[in-house]
């Protein structure tokens, strides 16, 4: 294979310059011709286009020529020994998508006249010629056929452009939803979203007859924190709380920030037993959580805190409707509160 060319003529100090006398001077054209005489024939009738050229002399030297330097357009012999134009344009058009040779005008030429022609046509050639031809016309289909290329990248980049947008609105889109479920101060799912999982859990339970628990959480004690240590600890202590309990549940159990210091929890696929245990392993391990309070005066101490649970499951006969759920793990929480606070009450027929 030739090295690269373009049009060029001599410059008064004898060097060469490229012409530029086409609004597609620059652009890549490959002749594949096994015919000498032809390809520089082609050559000087697109002389003064500033066309940049590479040349194949058979199938195999224009297909290796394609991949490495993927020209945008293709003058292309029909008759060459091995592969011959219409073979090498078969290949072309099946590989015509982003992940292969992408979309590359062919223009087919032949000796012979309309033999091969409505074949060529058939397989995807773009256009066709039938030698000799006349060069203004040849300079006339090229620029249409550049024409097209530069019309079908322009396409392909709006295309991707618009494929990058979507995404992005996709993207932009799937935090939004995000941010409109989730609590802010917790980073837990919030009370609207959790009711939208209740409906859909409790439908669930209900008709494939599963169990299914919630739980209620009150952080004991906690306005007495913020009159102690002021809301931004208190804020810190929810957050700390938050992140303990959300340890000790299952990746499918969902937990919420119910309103101030409350959290809930929706237990799907959990009876009571397994319900009360998750409940033990949550209340544990906010009992052992410490916080370091630092006060103005450079002095730290530690605080400690405790949360009172409440949890009700279904099926249960006298728990026939998301209120009664609800109302259950309620009234158990207080009865927690009633107790003695730290601790964990449930549900009972």
């Amino acid at each position: 294979m030739m090295p690269e060319s373009s049009s060029s003529k001599k410059t008064p100090e004898g060097g060469r310059r490229a012409v530029s006398g086409s609004e597609f001077a620059g652009r890549t054209v490959l002749l594949v011709d096994d015919d000498p005489a032809q390809v520089q024939h082609v050559r000087e009738g697109l002389g003064t286009q500033g066309y940049r050229f590479r040349e194949a002399h058979d199938g195999a030297q224009a297909l290796s020529a394609i991949r490495e330097h993927r020209p945008d357009l293709i003058l292309m012999d029909v008759e060459m020994p091995g592969l011959g134009g219409v073979e090498v344009c078969r290949i072309i058009k099946a590989n015509s998508g982003e992940g292969g040779f992408g979309f590359i005008p062919v223009i087919l030429m032949t000796a012979r006249q309309a033999a091969g022609k409505v074949e060529g046509l058939e397989l995807g050639a773009d256009d066709y010629l039938v030698k000799p031809f006349d060069m203004l016309e040849l300079g006339a289909r090229v620029k249409s056929m550049l024409r097209l290329k530069a019309l079908q990248d322009a396409l392909v980049e709006k295309n991707r452009e618009l494929d990058r947008a979507n995404k992005e609105l996709a993207r932009k889109r799937e935090e939004l939803l995000a941010l409109s479920r989730t609590d802010p101060l917790t980073g837990l799912s919030n009370r609207r979203y959790f009711e939208e999982r209740l409906s859909e859990e409790f439908a669930r339970a209900r008709r494939y007859r599963s169990p299914l628990s919630l739980v209620m959480l009150d952080i004991d004690y906690f306005k007495r924190i913020n009159d102690t240590f002021g809301h931004p600890f208190g804020d810190e202590v929810l957050r700390a709380v938050s992140q303990v309990a959300r340890a000790r549940l299952r990746e499918v159990d969902l937990l919420a920030r119910y309103g101030g210091e409350e959290l809930i929890a929706l237990l799907p696929e959990t009876g009571p037993a397994d319900a009360l245990r998750a409940c033990e392993r949550v209340r544990e391990a906010i009992e052992a959580l410490q916080l370091d309070y630092h006060a103005l005066d450079g002095g730290t101490r530690a605080v400690r805190c405790t949360a009172s649970l409440g949890v009700a499951s279904i099926p249960s006969s006298s728990l026939q409707s998301i209120e009664d759920l609800l109302r259950a793990a309620d009234e158990c929480l207080y009865s927690a509160k009633g107790a003695g606070r730290n601790r964990v009450r449930q549900h009972e027929e």
